[in-house]
């Protein structure tokens, strides 16, 4: 999508095929409705007061203009109550005028930028949550149907009438357009099927992001991953004939490879549950059983556009958890590359497995921080539902950094405890340091403990997005499948440790 931003005295002058405004639900009261207003000889009060323009929030209206106006149509999305409009109503208000729009086929579309404003939002945060929720809600995955001959028709070009500095306006589109571009790819990446998507092929995703965004990476293959004791990983691979992949992206934005936050995804291609297998139903949708390396893959796409002044590293354990003659069984002890050894009471719970691995290899390349992110457990879904994500953490400070990212993306987050009894339950093992799976009972919070054994004492947080990774119905701001979920929410906690240095 391309934009071109204009000056706002010309919005009304100019021919267009649409122009989209915001409309309170308050009589007419911005200038530019009030100006509307006049060119239609009161018709715009009218319609509103017969209930022919809806004012209520994220409703959409389309009226053909008849003449009245040189726009042919206009399209008002309803902004409710000016006091009670949040940043993320106006981001779900472009939302439903994104999915009007791919609805009604229009390739180019007017915006009076200025006729949103209201509750002290500035034309900045209007421009961000514009492109944002206009791109987000018109994402589709295209599949792998036969192909129609009649080709679709998209939102090619954006004229924005504003006011305000066309510089400012034009970097609050790039942030907009890059948090929402990377959340489509992770979505994407979550609607692959896994035997399009294996961990060699993600392994070559992330070569060419590193490529196009001038990352540093490394990927290490099995034999490397063998060499130097990746047992938890290993074990996890062990019934597959594709192998593993561990792979570490570096975003260096100071001289000093320091202060580091490591983002950590679960990459496990296609979850089988191993010997200790899934039920029919339950196996279905395991290909979405990498959402948290998909997550950080995204984030990782948002960071290589905005390029922060901080220094990340993503880090994916990759694989897919399959059975055979070679797969690992419940009793097996392993030995994990920190050293500390596994007894496995359920090849289910095998993300936390490949997990361990990738936060002890984070903290070797340098890793200060640790936020991890996985389809963990099914738990989190039984505790949380289907729309919230379930964290744990070790350190309070890190994870109101989290927090107030993920309100920023609009991505809900509830803390869960993390106690002793749980890690005392993870340490029952009469054969190893560690057991896998202690119960049923509160095994979302077992799982993320079980993780934290491998921190050490590094700040830490552990985000279970089993729940949220997808979703079964569409929504105002995207499809049914895979929703990206903390893709945002990681990359702008990078601006989190960004904002809170410069207050230092």
């Amino acid at each position: 999508m391309k934009w071109t931003i204009h000056n706002n005295e010309k919005v009304l002058k100019e021919q267009h095929g649409y122009l989209a405004a915001g409309i309170w639900n308050q009589p007419v009261v911005s200038d530019f409705s009030k100006e509307i207003d006049e060119q239609m000889n009161g018709g715009l009060t009218e319609l509103i007061k017969e209930g022919d323009i809806e004012t209520k929030s994220k409703q959409v209206t389309i009226l053909p203009t008849l003449g009245a106006l040189p726009a042919k149509r206009m399209i008002f999305s309803g902004l409710g109550k000016e006091a009670d409009l949040t940043f993320e109503d106006l981001r779900e208000s472009f939302g439903a005028l994104g999915k009007t729009l791919k609805k009604k086929k229009v390739s180019t579309l007017a915006v009076a930028l200025d006729s949103y404003k209201g509750n002290d939002f500035e034309a900045t945060d209007i421009a961000q949550a514009l492109i944002e929720g206009m791109t987000l809600s018109m994402y589709e995955f295209e599949g792998y149907k036969k192909k129609s001959n009649i080709p679709d028709v998209e939102l090619e070009e954006l004229h924005i009438f504003t006011e305000h500095d066309p510089q400012e306006i034009e970097a609050a589109l790039e942030v907009g357009q890059a948090l929402a571009e990377g959340t489509n790819e992770a979505r994407t990446l979550v609607n692959m099927p896994s035997n399009l998507l294996t961990s060699v092929k993600m392994a070559e995703y992330a070569k060419e992001m590193a490529e196009r965004h001038d990352f540093d990476i490394e990927i290490l293959g099995k034999e490397e991953i063998e060499e130097m004791g990746m047992g938890a990983l290993l074990a996890v691979n062990q019934g597959s004939e594709i192998p593993p992949r561990m792979i570490v992206m570096k975003h260096q934005a100071t001289e000093k490879w320091e202060d580091v936050l490591a983002l950590i995804g679960k990459g496990i291609t296609f979850d089988t549950g191993g010997y200790s297998i899934k039920p029919k139903d339950g196996i279905v949708g395991m290909k979405a059983d990498m959402g948290g390396a998909a997550a950080v893959l995204g984030a990782m796409e948002i960071i290589g556009r905005l390029k922060p002044e901080q220094n990340v590293m993503a880090v994916i354990a990759a694989t897919d958890n399959m059975i055979s003659h070679t797969a690992f069984k419940p009793d097996d002890v392993i030995t994990s590359l920190s050293g500390k050894t596994i007894e496995i009471l359920n090849t289910d719970a095998e993300g936390r497995l490949v997990l361990a691995d990738a936060v002890t290899y984070a903290k070797q390349h340098g890793a200060n921080y640790l936020v991890d992110v996985a389809t963990l457990t099914g738990g989190v879904i039984v505790a949380l539902g289907l729309d919230k994500t379930g964290a744990l953490t070790n350190n309070e400070p890190l994870f109101e950094k989290v927090l107030e990212a993920s309100v920023e993306a609009g991505e809900f987050i509830w803390q869960l405890p993390y106690t002793e009894g749980d890690r005392k339950r993870v340490r029952n093992s009469s054969v190893a340091d560690l057991n896998n799976s202690p119960g049923r009972d509160g095994h979302a919070l077992f799982a993320g403990a079980f993780i934290g054994e491998f921190t050490e004492g590094t700040p830490w947080v552990h985000l279970d997005i089993a729940g949220t990774a997808t979703t079964k119905s569409a929504h105002l701001l995207g499809p049914a499948g895979g929703t990206g979920a903390m893709a945002r929410t990681l990359a702008l906690l990078t601006e989190q440790f960004v904002l809170e240095r410069s207050e230092k």
